[in-house]
């Protein structure tokens, strides 16, 4: 008896509540709003922010591989220019050709880029290079300029810059490869050839040892059969990297291969450090591919914005990076190259030199490395983005137990944070990394949160109508308004897919993931959106007299929001 008490006392404090929940619609439609659409005054205009050299939009571009940021909304669109690339080879498409094209041609591979995309701009030389290379080889290298076609890049799903697709018969896939001209024609070659190459003369093997950075050769008993199937089987599941075959004695062993050993042998040969790697498995297609993807890569690869697609653009997703000087990279690199051999096909290891000012500053301030001694940080890639630091001395034995418990996934992560506010009294509150649990994650409030960067100018535009927002819901305690550096910040639960971002995290409920606002950039449109999405009801009382200095008309903001004031004065 006593049970089914609570349970009608339980049931009925739920009706209650969910008829409580939320004003009377027909309320809100007659609410008077009119008060929220007056200007600004002075005290909420954004700020002027220097012009950083460090942090400016294209610099921050490069870094994308390390974020899942988008590289549009910046003001360098209008500003960029495109350089002059020889691209006679690169085929235009548009609306007016496209299916013609590739309904027409059995292989065709079409990038969609931005002309102000940073890595569409890195691109376009290799691209074009490839074109050229393949000019013959009946298949066509094409582009989309994504910003002119958006009927034809939305067909296809186009969502960031370049996408790269390749049509066979028509049907497309996306480009697995890597960004280089080298990386393009390997990859296309394997898809519209046999996968496999014979060398049978002295001169032939030369010129691919001169012209190629990485390749295998299989020493066979004879170029036809089981063997050969094998490792051209092997060969159609590594697209960067280029397969040969041979019976010659003389061609094995200037491949490095003893002409006496038994057949058949396979060898890796790369122009890096470790350059030759001999295979003593079962000859057969699984374990030749395993192989060859354990040891294609440098054992350490020197971060640069060339390689930086064969780093992320890697299965293998978890990363070792290490931050020193060119100085101090003497000391610590032979140990973290003898790890690295340690984890083959495990983990890419990445040296970034910290005093290279284009390249291995951004990329320290990116992951909040800030000590100039050596430094060694795991990384989980773009899915998502974790760190962790190594505490203590980079040798071997240390690096080798961090590598391990990194596989194992047994680190704590690190997240950036900087400094707690000292005070924090203002209409938007402050969030860092390291308070965000604290403000963000209080489940007695209603919390709209901006993630922004100090350098972006969508951002500063907003700041007027964000500030002028939190003025209004000053008062209302079980609101918070705030707003995150997400360049100098992070937490799991902030993730922003571009500058600016808002998320709002209803009171008791931030165990689910945030609402993404989607809503027009007014006070008006965040204020409907608060009082539809808070789990806690309120109501805006208007004020009783407005400041003079609020009653000057603020003709830029009127104009920007014209279209959604008069709706909103429609509806009222």
């Amino acid at each position: 008896m006593a049970s089914r008490l609570v349970l009608v006392f339980t049931l009925s404090a739920l009706l209650l509540f969910s008829r409580c929940k939320g004003s009377n619609p027909v309320d809100d439609e007659y609410e008077d709003l009119s008060f929220l659409e007056e200007p600004s005054d002075q005290n909420d205009a954004a700020p002027h922010y220097p012009d950083p050299d460090h942090y400016d939009e294209d610099n921050y571009d490069d870094l994308e591989n390390f974020s899942d940021f988008d590289e549009g909304g910046g003001d360098h669109e209008d500003a960029y220019k495109e350089p002059e690339v020889d691209e006679k080879d690169v085929v235009v498409l548009k609306g007016t050709n496209f299916s013609d094209t590739v309904e027409k041609n059995r292989f065709v591979m079409v990038e969609f880029y931005a002309p102000w995309c940073g890595h569409c701009q890195a691109l376009a030389p290799e691209y074009a290079a490839a074109a050229t290379e393949l000019k013959g080889e009946n298949v066509i290298l094409a582009k989309v300029d994504a910003t002119e076609e958006n009927e034809l890049s939305q067909d296809y799903g186009v969502e960031g810059f370049p996408t790269v697709f390749f049509f066979i018969d028509g049907v497309h896939k996306p480009y697995t490869g890597q960004r280089t001209k080298e990386g393009i024609v390997t990859w296309i070659k394997k898809k519209i050839g046999p996968g496999i190459q014979n060398v049978t003369t002295l001169d032939e093997a030369e010129r691919i040892l001169t012209s190629e950075s990485k390749v295998v050769l299989g020493y066979l008993n004879s170029l036809v059969g089981p063997e050969s199937d094998e490792l051209a089987a092997a060969s159609r599941l590594e697209d960067d990297v280029n397969f040969y075959q041979t019976v010659d004695p003389k061609v094995a062993k200037l491949f490095h291969l003893d002409p006496e050993v038994k057949r058949p042998a396979l060898i890796l040969l790369k122009k890096e450090a470790e350059k030759l790697s001999y295979f003593d498995g079962k000859f057969e297609k699984s374990a030749i591919a395993e192989f060859v993807f354990a040891n294609k890569l440098p054992l350490v690869i020197t971060f640069t914005r060339e390689n930086a697609p064969q780093i992320f653009e890697s299965e293998i997703k978890k990363q070792l990076l290490l931050f020193a000087t060119s100085k101090d990279s003497e000391k610590v690199l032979p140990d973290f190259q003898a790890a690295a051999k340690l984890f083959k096909g495990k983990l890419i290891f990445v040296y970034v030199q910290t005093d290279n000012e284009d390249i291995g500053k951004p990329v320290s301030d990116y992951f909040g490395i800030t000590s100039d001694a050596p430094t060694v940080l795991g990384y989980t890639g773009n899915d998502d983005a974790r760190k962790f630091v190594h505490e203590g001395e980079v040798t071997l034995a240390n690096l080798k137990a961090f590598g391990q418990d990194f596989v194992e996934d047994k680190l704590k992560p690190f997240f950036k944070s900087d400094p707690i506010p000292e005070t924090n009294d203002g209409d938007v509150k402050i969030v860092v990394g390291n308070n965000f649990d604290e403000i963000v994650l209080d489940e007695s409030k209603d919390v709209l949160l901006e993630i922004y960067a100090p350098w972006c100018g969508h951002c500063q535009s907003l700041e007027p109508t964000y500030n002028k927002l939190a003025k209004h819901l000053r008062g209302i305690d079980s609101i918070v308004i705030a707003k995150m550096d997400g360049t100098t910040n992070e937490h799991p639960r902030a993730k922003a897919d571009g500058f600016p971002t808002l998320l709002f995290f209803p009171a008791g409920n931030k165990s689910f993931d945030p609402i993404s606002v989607d809503a027009d950039r007014t006070v008006v449109a965040f204020y409907k959106f608060l009082k539809k999405n808070a789990s806690i009801p309120f109501k805006l009382q208007k004020p009783t007299s407005t400041p003079k200095s609020e009653a000057v008309s603020d003709a830029k903001e009127s104009q920007e929001s014209s279209s959604s004031t008069n709706d909103l004065r429609d509806e009222l």
